[in-house]
């Protein structure tokens, strides 16, 4: 599952936006993007950095059906997996984690903490306000804005 959250912090996707992801909608060969369809039916196209192209291709090849069409993250079932199901998958790779970096015991680390971490680091790296609101497919920097502040210290 690590395919599923590299693109998550790559792309800032919601949960939503992640799992309803098709294979078709992610070019991992050439320019990679991933083409997110967000909240009130606004889409983005969001550049994947080499090492989730990687780990994307790699996953792709594991699916047992990766036609365009198909579920890039499937249940079991091939349809789309639950919100709870990415929950789940996070509490695992957390308490994995934890093992060699103990402090992540202590937190609360959600599926949205990944698309406010993401939002906290392109901040921190100079990346405008307005630049951080379209990768993350906000309405407007001031929703952005909020957001931020929301999870600063």
């Amino acid at each position: 599952m690590s395919a599923l959250f590299s693109l998550m912090y790559n792309t800032g996707a919601r949960v939503s936006e992640a799992i309803g992801l098709r294979v078709g909608e992610v070019a991992v060969d050439g320019s990679a993007v991933a083409h997110l369809h967000g909240k009130g039916r606004k889409d983005r196209t969001v550049p994947l950095w080499r090492t989730t192209a990687n780990l994307i291709r790699s996953w792709k090849r594991r699916l047992d059906y990766a036609g365009e069409e198909n579920f890039l993250f499937p249940n079991r079932g091939g349809r789309c997996m639950a919100r709870s199901n990415v929950t789940q998958r996070l509490k695992l790779a957390v308490s994995a984690a934890a093992e060699r970096y103990p402090q992540l015991a202590r937190r609360s680390i959600s599926p949205h903490t990944i698309r406010h971490t993401t939002a906290m680091h392109l901040l921190q790296s100079g990346v405008d306000i307005s630049l951080i609101a379209l990768w993350l497919g906000h309405e407007s920097p001031a929703t952005t804005h909020i957001c931020l502040q929301a999870v600063s210290p």
